[in-house]
């Protein structure tokens, strides 16, 4: 008899005719426009939320403060910047120099007979011409801070107060140079190389290396 009337059921659950099936599964069709309404709402909103949170971060224009005060990273490559300018404009002032000086007293006749100062005439023309080199060295960096200077116009108040300041750092930081000695010069006394924050660290520990060996000499002495 159970198996009587378990084949009745289950010949019914087969007799049922397929039109009657996409009923059940309507409900879930007619569910997913309304989730994929929610879905492209939900991913919207996520999409807005975006620029708000990048206009915080890196995207965030800089405060009136930090416009009105350089980077000391910025400020130390410009610095580094600026002396390779000066270098740069050196070197062909030398050269210049030197060849000027030997166009001009190359030129001149010189006379043994009359000296110069009671000095040979080609010694004095000699020391005139390297004279005329290192004018030319002197007068080198002088030209290339003043073309770096014309390149940075906008920029020459922050970088003047950050000169005061990185002075006053070197000033309060460097060694005493008087108690320098033949194995033990002063590193760096105005900090012409430093040109980065890396620099200025080592600078930092070269001045402690000179005042740990000459406190060193001192106590041997």
């Amino acid at each position: 008899m159970a198996t009587l009337a378990y084949y009745p059921t289950r010949s019914c659950a087969r007799a049922f005719p397929s039109s009657s099936r996409p009923q059940v599964f309507s409900a879930s069709r007619t569910r997913t426009p309304f989730l994929s309404s929610t879905r492209a709402k939900s991913t919207k909103a996520a999409k807005s939320e975006v620029p708000k949170i990048s206009s915080t971060g890196k995207g965030a224009q800089p405060s009136q403060a930090e416009k009105e005060n350089l980077p000391w990273q910025e400020y130390l490559a410009i610095r580094k910047r600026k002396r390779r300018w000066e270098t740069a404009v050196t070197i062909p002032a030398t050269a210049a120099g030197f060849f000027a000086g030997i166009s001009y007293f190359g030129n001149l006749e010189m006379d043994p007979t009359k000296p110069i100062f009671n000095i040979d005439p080609m010694w004095v023309y000699g020391g005139a011409t390297l004279g005329c080199a290192g004018l030319g060295y002197l007068v080198g960096p002088i030209i290339g801070s003043s073309i770096w200077r014309l390149t940075h116009r906008r920029l020459m108040r922050l970088i003047e107060q950050r000169d005061k300041e990185f002075h006053q750092h070197i000033v309060k930081n460097r060694v005493d140079p008087t108690a320098q000695s033949a194995t033990n010069p002063v590193p760096d006394y105005y900090g012409e190389k430093i040109g980065s924050l890396h620099g200025y660290r080592q600078w930092l520990r070269d001045q402690s290396k000179f005042r740990k060996k000459a406190a060193g000499f001192l106590s041997e002495d």
